[in-house]
């Protein structure tokens, strides 16, 4: 097994920091006053408002530093300041915003979204264990199949709660009650109007606690995709996936009649 660098120790001591206390490393700043306790308490609050910012982006996906600094009520130099230390623990990384359908005049608007080390500081995953256990039934249960069969009958039984959750609202409403399912199972998920000229709902999801297993097992994206379209009674198209390298896992829901609604619900039309 190969040592650890001191890089690697650096960025496992904030992610550790992050995952434990609810704060992220706070490069540079933790440095004492003769009685201590002025700047321990300054860093610590600069810690916590650095989380938020950590937060804010696991939340709603890569964010511009306007959207951070009206979602949190800061100052965009503060927001910067923030993503500045961010940036350098690994937590975050800057990118061009994604544009979906016609793309405007100027250049894209930058955005922060967090890096694997940032996901990782958020969620005690087991991926080793979960890729593991695949890669043995891929092997000895019957290939690329059986791990399809294992995908598909691990979200059907997700999938009550949210069925139950869309059953009980109107067409126009399934998508955000979708949404508001999967995110009290740790999905951070929003539904939004799609950018024109489509006709139909995005639905976004900001984080995915199993992207990392994802990445070597597509089979888990595409039985959620399966899923959802049983679900919401349309067919629906994958856009991007977090397993995939994207911000967000955003998946387009066409917008359906009331009528073709009720002949459709609970099938996956061809």
């Amino acid at each position: 097994m190969q040592g650890t660098t001191h890089a690697d120790q650096g960025r496992l001591s904030g992610r550790e920091e992050l995952r434990n206390n609810g704060v992220v490393k706070n490069v540079g700043e933790a440095r004492e006053t003769p009685t201590g306790t002025p700047q321990e308490e300054l860093a610590t609050g600069e810690r916590s408002t650095r989380n938020r910012v950590a937060r804010s982006i696991l939340d709603h996906g890569p964010s511009t530093v306007a959207e951070l600094a009206g979602r949190l009520g800061l100052t965009q130099a503060a927001v910067r300041r923030h993503l500045d230390a961010l940036l350098a623990d690994d937590v975050v990384e800057a990118r061009e915003r994604r544009v979906y359908g016609a793309r405007t005049r100027g250049r894209p608007a930058k955005v922060f979204a967090l890096t694997d080390c940032g996901r990782d500081a958020f969620d005690q995953s087991y991926d080793k264990l979960a890729a593991d256990a695949l890669r043995w039934i891929a092997e000895r249960e019957g290939g690329q199949e059986a791990v399809a069969a294992f995908a598909r009958a691990r979200i059907a039984a997700q999938a009550r709660a949210y069925r139950k959750a869309i059953e009980a609202v109107g067409p126009d409403e399934r998508a955000g009650a979708l949404a508001k399912a999967l995110s009290a199972d740790g999905y951070a998920a929003t539904a939004r109007s799609a950018p024109l000229p489509h006709k139909g709902e995005q639905l976004c999801q900001h984080h995915c606690p199993v992207a990392h297993v994802a990445e070597q097992f597509p089979q888990l994206c595409e039985a959620e995709t399966e899923i959802f379209a049983e679900l919401l009674g349309t067919h629906v198209q994958r856009l991007a996936t977090i397993a995939h390298g994207d911000g967000v896992c955003t998946t387009f829901i066409p917008q359906i009649s009331t009528d073709a609604s009720a002949s459709t619900a609970g099938r996956n039309p061809a």
